[in-house]
């Protein structure tokens, strides 16, 4: 399936709750997912790459 359609199938209401997949707003991406900040590890790290996540910034030991 394109994926296109697995963003408007993965948006229906499941069946069965257990089935729910969270998936980031921004890209689609199902896996590593960030509760905490609603996204894609993908996602966070460009972002916060760039400063645009507040509170964020890079470690360095």
């Amino acid at each position: 399936m394109t994926r296109k359609g697995l963003m408007e199938r993965s948006m229906r209401e499941p069946k069965f709750k257990v089935r729910q997949r969270n998936r980031c707003p921004l890209c689609g991406r199902p896996r590593s997912y960030i509760r905490h900040f609603d996204m894609c590890r993908i996602c966070f790290r460009d972002l916060s790459s760039h400063g645009k996540i507040p509170g964020v910034r890079k470690s360095s030991w």
